[in-house]
C-alpha cells in the first residue's frame, strides 16, 4: 500500500471530496492483473479517460475506502482530487488551485533540500573562520611539532625583545636552562620526547614575538592557527586560551608520560610514501594478524599516526608489525619507508597510559575560550568549549593527527579565489613541505619565520 502511494503527488490538496474528478495513472500497482475487467466504479465518472483505459484500469478499492472515509468524516466539503500522472502538468494544476501562489524565490523548506547547501556541508571549509574581506588580508600561523628541532634553535630570536624573558620563564618550570639545551644540545639528547617536546613549543612561542615585529600584519590579521601535535600547544598559547607557564606545565607532564608510556613496548614510527593503488590499510591489517597469529601477540597494534599529506602516511606501532609491513611493502604496493627517530608509536593506543596524567594536569589549568579560531588535531575542527578543548588534548596522546585534513579546512578554495598568508612559526620549515604537496598555489603565499 506503501508504494502505491509513492505513485501519488500531494493525494490530498484539501478537505474537498468529489467522487467525479480523477485522472487515471499507469502503474503496476493500479493496473488489474487478475485479468478480473469489472469495475468498482462508474465509468461516467471517470473524467476524460478512455473506454479503453476503463476496460483495463481501475482505482484500488483501498483508496477509495479512504475517500468514502474522508466524506463521512466531513460531508460539507465537496470535492477532493488525487493528482496522478505527469508531474509537471499537476504542479501546474496544484499552483493554480491554491488560494494564495508562492512566491516567485520560495526557499525549501527544509535547507538540505538546497543544493547550496548540500554543496556546503559536504565542503570542509566550513569548519575554518573565513571573513568577507579579500584572502589576501588575512593570515594563517601554523606551529610545527616534534621532528622539526636541531640544535642551535632560537639563536636568530634572542635579538628580539621578549624572548630571553620566555626561555628564562620555561626554565623556572622545567628546572633546567632550556635555552642552552637548545642551542648547544647535545642533540641526543634534544630528540628525547621529555627535552624536544617543551623545547619546540617553547621556541614556536618565543618566534611569534619575531612575528610581531617582522610581520605585524600577520598577527593583526590572523583568522586560523594550527599546531602538529605538541604545537596545538603553541597555537593556544598564541589564542590566549593558554597561559605561557601552564602550557609549559602540561608540556612538562605530557612529554614525561608519553616516554614513559613508550618505554611499556617495543615499538616506534614509520613514514610510508606509497601511491593511489598501493593497499596500505590492508598492509596494517596484515601486519596486526601476522603478530597475533604467529607471534602470539595479544592486542598487536600497527595503525596510521600522521595523515600528512596524500599519498604520504605515518604510520606506528609494536616494532615486530612495522619489521613486516618493511618487508613486505612491495607486495603492498608501498614504494618507500622511512624509519623516524623516535622512542615510540605516538598518536596511537600504546600510548594510552598518558592519557589520565595529561587530563589530571589539563583540569588543574586555566584555560580560555580562544580569540582566534585553533583547529584541533583530532577533528580539525575549531576549538570552542573549554570542556572539549581538554576532551580533545587528552584523545590527542592516542589518536591520528589529521594534518592533511586541517590543510583542506584551512586552505579549500573555489577555483580563481585568492589565498591567505601562510606564516610557519617556529623551528623547521616542515609544515611547509606538506602545505606545498597538499595545495600548492596556497604554499605560493608561504614564509617560514626563522628561528
Amino acid at each position: 500500500m506503501q508504494s502505491f502511494f509513492r505513485c501519488i503527488k500531494n493525494e490530498l490538496l484539501s478537505k474537498q471530496i468529489s467522487s467525479n474528478v480523477y485522472s487515471i495513472h499507469r502503474c503496476r500497482y493500479c493496473t488489474d492483473r487478475t485479468g478480473d475487467t469489472s469495475s468498482d466504479i462508474d465509468k461516467s465518472t471517470v473524467g476524460n479517460a478512455t473506454e479503453k483505459q476503463n476496460e483495463q484500469m481501475r482505482i484500488p478499492k483501498r483508496v477509495l475506502r479512504k475517500i468514502a472515509k474522508l466524506k463521512s468524516e466531513s460531508p460539507e466539503n465537496s470535492e477532493i482530487k488525487l493528482f496522478l500522472g505527469d508531474k509537471e502538468a499537476n504542479i501546474q494544476r496544484i499552483v493554480g488551485d491554491m488560494v494564495t501562489p508562492p512566491p516567485p524565490n520560495l526557499q525549501p523548506e527544509f535547507p538540505s533540500d538546497s543544493e547550496k547547501f548540500f554543496n556546503w556541508y559536504r565542503s570542509q571549509s566550513r569548519k575554518s573562520y573565513r571573513p568577507k574581506i579579500d584572502p589576501q588580508n588575512t593570515s594563517i600561523l601554523l606551529f610545527p611539532g616534534q621532528g622539526s628541532q636541531f640544535v642551535g634553535m632560537g639563536k636568530k630570536l634572542l635579538p628580539y625583545p621578549g624572548v630571553k624573558e620566555i626561555y628564562d620563564a620555561a626554565s623556572e618550570i622545567l628546572k633546567y636552562d632550556l635555552l642552552k639545551f637548545c642551542l648547544l644540545g647535545p642533540k641526543s639528547d634534544l630528540d628525547k620526547t621529555i627535552y624536544c617536546q617543551p623545547a619546540v613549543m617553547v621556541t614556536s612561542i618565543a618566534a611569534i614575538e619575531k612575528l610581531k615585529e617582522d610581520y605585524p600584519e600577520a598577527v593583526e590579521n590572523c583568522v586560523g592557527t594550527a599546531g602538529f601535535s605538541v604545537g596545538e600547544y603553541a597555537a593556544l598559547v598564541f589564542a590566549g586560551a593558554l597561559s605561557l607557564e601552564d602550557a609549559v606545565e602540561v608540556v612538562k607532564v605530557r612529554a614525561e608520560a608519553m616516554q614513559t608510556a613508550s618505554e611499556e613496548s617495543h615499538s616506534g614510527m614509520m613514514t610510508a610514501f606509497y601511491d593511489r593503488h598501493a593497499k596500505l590499510g590492508f598492509a596494517l591489517h596484515a601486519a596486526r594478524e601476522y603478530c597475533q597469529q604467529r607471534l602470539g601477540m595479544h592486542d598487536p597494534v600497527c595503525r596510521i599516526a600522521n595523515y600528512l599529506y596524500p599519498e604520504c602516511k605515518v604510520i606506528a606501532g609494536h616494532e615486530e608489525a612495522l619489521d613486516f609491513v618493511k618487508n613486505n611493502s612491495k607486495e603492498f604496493g608501498i614504494k618507500r619507508l622511512k624509519r623516524l627517530p623516535v622512542s615510540g608509536a605516538f598518536h596511537t593506543e600504546l600510548m594510552n597510559p598518558a592519557v589520565t596524567p595529561l587530563r589530571n594536569v589539563l583540569q588543574k589549568v586555566e584555560l580560555q575560550k580562544p580569540v582566534v579560531p585553533v583547529h584541533s588535531n583530532v577533528d580539525a575542527s575549531q576549538h570552542k568549549k573549554i570542556k572539549l578543548i581538554i576532551k580533545n588534548l587528552s584523545k590527542q596522546v592516542h589518536k591520528p593527527v589529521k594534518w592533511e585534513q586541517i590543510m583542506h579546512v584551512l586552505f579549500s578554495r573555489d577555483k580563481g579565489e585568492n589565498f591567505p598568508h601562510t606564516y610557519e612559526v617556529g623551528p623547521g620549515n616542515q609544515l611547509g613541505i606538506l602545505l606545498k604537496m597538499t595545495n600548492a598555489k596556497a604554499h605560493e603565499q608561504y614564509t617560514a619565520v626563522e628561528v
